[in-house]
């Protein structure tokens, strides 16, 4: 048992590590344009969905480019623009388009001059000889022939959608994926990202994983460990200090994971996450609990060992529930990649396949152990008594 529960260590250590690679496929490299329209260059943007190709012709200087965004409906805006100012909203030059009442697509050019824009037709900094926009199987595609002045080649890029409501856009939302849709664009050179690499994208990042690792895995994996090791005998007291190392560690690294959260929250005042928020104080709160529970375990045979247990494992299953929530409430503020969240699932499942299996396998190993009690001179003498009286 104890040469299983490392199996999970490692098993999840291998997942993990899996989550911390990239991947290098795009998925813009397989998508088609009517009339066979191919492109130069290609990118997967990192958040709502949404992809850019373009081609720039040297010669007469423009960008011929499309945007898409997918996973979209009629009643939704997409847009899409660049801004030589920084990766922000305010002073991008944008493509827009949505559906109008009449079923009919429509794009059109804006500038936006303030955090809260209109969205009205504006004539951009610089010509946009051809522009048009379609809308099908959820899908909306902005096309467009833009003549960038050079200085402009290698700058930051924007995009967002927002519902539509009677022909008028309404603003987007600003947490989730609309804070992440940003970027630098080189029409030039073809290089491109999705979103900046600054510090508080990574403590982002950091907090997630940390939280994912710690509260996700660890706890759970360590109550996996303490329930089943222990019907056995011989994994005393291994199984204990097992569950006590998986424990600690996860709530060392959970703690690590809330403070990066702590400081998140004080860096953006204006951003709230509400749920997320007060389950992470909880689990905080509940874990360190637990910690004091370690240190006032009472004996075995102490009176009050039966209300600790009750104490311990109401909490202890209490963390579980909460962190898988609160990892999945997350995971809708993080707005990754769908690979990452199953990979998640996976790891999930695995682990309550294994509890599911050692579940049925302990309590056949306990059924069996009290039928033997029941006899315990029924392997000594012929008739079952022992050797007779």
């Amino acid at each position: 048992m104890e040469i299983k529960a490392w199996n999970l260590v490692l098993f999840s250590c291998l997942l993990l590590s899996l989550l911390a690679s990239p991947s290098s496929a795009q998925t813009c490299v397989s998508q088609t344009f009517p009339d066979n329209k191919q492109y130069v260059n290609c990118t997967d943007l990192r958040a709502l969905s949404s992809y850019l190709h373009w081609t720039y012709h040297q010669s007469n200087g423009t960008v011929e480019m499309a945007f898409r965004h997918t996973g979209t409906t009629s009643s939704r805006w997409s847009a899409w623009g660049i801004n030589p100012s920084g990766p922000s909203m305010v002073g991008t030059q944008a493509l827009v388009a949505f559906v109008n009442s009449s079923g009919v697509t429509q794009a059109f050019t804006t500038s936006i001059d303030s955090l809260f824009p209109t969205l009205q037709p504006i004539d951009l900094s610089f010509q946009v000889p051809s522009l048009s926009a379609t809308f099908e199987n959820d899908e909306m595609t902005i096309f467009g022939v833009l003549r960038i002045p050079e200085n402009m080649l290698s700058t930051s890029q924007v995009w967002q959608e927002g519902p539509v409501s009677n022909d008028q856009l309404q603003p987007h939302t600003t947490d989730g994926a609309n804070l992440q849709s940003r970027g630098s664009i080189n029409f030039l050179t073809g290089q491109s990202a999705g979103a900046p690499s600054d510090s508080r994208t990574r403590r982002r990042n950091v907090h997630g994983v940390l939280n994912t690792v710690s509260w996700g895995i660890l706890m759970p994996l360590g109550a996996i460990t303490a329930r089943y090791m222990k019907v056995f005998k011989s994994a005393d007291p291994a199984w204990f200090y097992l569950h006590v190392a998986c424990q600690s560690s996860a709530y060392v690294v959970g703690v690590a994971g809330w403070a990066t959260g702590i400081k998140l929250g004080s860096d953006s005042p204006g951003i709230t996450h509400n749920p997320h928020r007060t389950i992470g104080i909880i689990l905080f709160c509940f874990g360190t609990l637990q910690v004091f529970a370690l240190l006032l375990r009472p004996n075995k045979n102490h009176k009050y060992r039966l209300y600790w247990n009750i104490y311990h494992h109401s909490i202890g299953y209490s963390v579980i529930i909460l962190s898988i929530v609160n990892i999945f409430e997350g995971f809708d503020i993080l707005n990754p990649e769908d690979k990452w969240e199953r990979i998640y699932i996976g790891i999930l499942i695995f682990l309550g396949a294994v509890a599911t299996l050692l579940e049925a396998f302990t309590w056949y190993v306990v059924i069996r152990r009290k039928r033997t009690n029941k006899h315990p001179l029924a392997m000594n003498g012929a008739n079952g008594h022992g050797q007779g009286v």
